[in-house]
């Protein structure tokens, strides 16, 4: 153990810092439980959907897929307005005003009205994420910041896995329409209370000791302050810089590959045992839920395996690929899906290749890394960009894949894409070091 490791775990100053970064911790899982619940709760639906409106694969594909065309076009435009808004001020906006177009989902119906509001969805969560980054860059320090990154994104999971279930018989029982109304009003009220609770560390409950403890961890704790003289327009030396580093493409290319797994089970996988594998909702609803358990596995372990790795003298580098790179490699089993008909033998398939995505979703703590300093909204709505072009590329090409029949193309194509995903972090990424820009 290094001198500096010494330091860290045994100071003083770590002994009398107050915990307040735990909150923002739960605040941050919280947030990410409702996000992610509100990108999904269309895949639990789209069976009954389907059924009432006679939609075929394509129109079921371009009705997953609305969602990720605005919310990756305006990844940029999100990432510029969170160097500009403080979160405490653009978190909650974006979620009552998503929360309120979901809920208008389950209001009006009809599959325009649905087109539409999934549309309106995707802009106001598009900051979403590079404001989680920008929380955790500000709130924790580098040895800290994958474990947190990890627990806020295993929320995704979670929420996904216990609110699976009850979504299912909640339309069941009632319909389709009322598992947008409740997700809708959950987000409505947990954007009021992020308003009311969240401040900067600087502004918050926090004390000097923790402060300094981030602060001299590597965590932009004076970033707001910094920032509140002057924010200039994003240039084209700006955009340029978050363009043109083979680091960062490497980055971007390797998060596509990843996030399209993750929108294969956020939107066909509920569809794939409805309709191929002869499940009813309740059913269903119960074997989705297994995979996120698996990859809320992963993604816990990914985290704290990750900091473990580089509190232990591993190289900033090896301790952050690493489990990105074995994630990747895990998640090719879901191949093996075609090759049974054991519907048992799928859902392990399945469910060990979401372990992998799991295990390979610390990606944002290399945005934390790599990102210049001065752009790391930017950089982050780029990553984020690039990455959800998969929000809507996968759902339409497995729609045009697939055939009422069988749904074996569509894993092949997700094993390609995620064989890219391992070569971009291998050859592109190379070591870990901030770009300067």
């Amino acid at each position: 153990m290094t001198q500096t490791q010494t330091s860290y775990r045994s100071s003083p100053v770590a002994a009398q810092a107050s915990k307040a970064r735990a909150l923002i911790a739960v605040m941050l899982f919280v947030t990410v439980v409702i996000n992610y619940m509100d990108r999904a709760n269309l895949s639990i639906a789209l069976p009954a959907i389907s059924d009432e409106m006679a939609l075929s694969t394509a129109q079921q594909g371009l009705l997953l897929s609305a969602f990720g065309w605005t919310y990756a076009a305006l990844q940029i435009p999100g990432g510029w307005l969170v160097d500009r808004i403080p979160p405490r001020v653009l978190y909650p906006a974006c979620l009552i005003l998503w929360s309120v177009a979901t809920a208008f989902m389950g209001i009006l119906g009809g599959f325009v009205a649905l087109i539409a509001l999934r549309l309106l969805v995707g802009v106001f969560e598009a900051p979403a994420y590079p404001i989680n980054n920008r929380v955790a860059t500000t709130w924790y320090p580098e040895r800290e910041r994958a474990t947190v990154i990890g627990f806020y994104t295993s929320g995704q999971f979670i929420g996904l896995a216990l609110l699976t279930p009850f979504l299912a018989w909640l339309q069941s029982v009632l319909s389709w329409h009322w598992v947008f109304i409740v997700t809708g009003a959950i987000g409505i009220v947990w954007g009021v209370i992020w308003y009311v609770v969240y401040r900067e560390p600087t502004d918050s409950r926090a004390n000097e000791a923790e402060i300094e403890l981030i602060r001299d961890g590597g965590g932009l704790v004076d970033l707001e302050h910094k920032q509140q003289p002057q924010r200039p327009a994003v240039t084209r030396s700006d955009v340029a810089t978050v363009l043109g580093r083979r680091k960062l493409w490497g980055i971007y290319l390797g998060q596509f590959c990843l996030t399209s797994t993750l929108w294969f089970f956020l939107t066909w996988f509920p569809t794939y045992l409805v309709d191929y594998r002869g499940m009813d909702y309740i059913e269903s609803g119960f074997l989705v839920s297994l995979p996120f358990v698996a990859a809320l596995i992963g993604v816990l372990f990914s985290g704290a395996f990750s900091d473990f790795l580089l509190r232990n003298g591993v190289s900033l580098g090896a301790a952050r690929k690493g489990p990105i790179i074995v994630g990747l490699l895990l998640t090719v089993t879901m191949l093996g899906a075609n090759f049974t008909d054991s519907t048992a033998l799928v859902i392990v398939f399945l469910s060990i290749a979401f372990f992998g995505n799991g295990l390979a979703s610390i990606t944002w703590s290399l945005v934390s890394a790599l990102a210049p300093e001065r752009l790391l909204g930017l950089t982050g709505g780029m990553f984020n960009f690039i990455g959800n072009l998969s929000s809507i590329a996968t759902p339409i090409v497995i729609g045009l894949l697939v055939s009422d029949k069988s749904f074996a193309p569509g894993f092949v194509y997700m094993t390609v894409v995620t064989a890219l995903g391992i070569a971009a972090y291998i050859f592109l990424v190379g070591r870990v070091e901030r770009v300067q820009g």
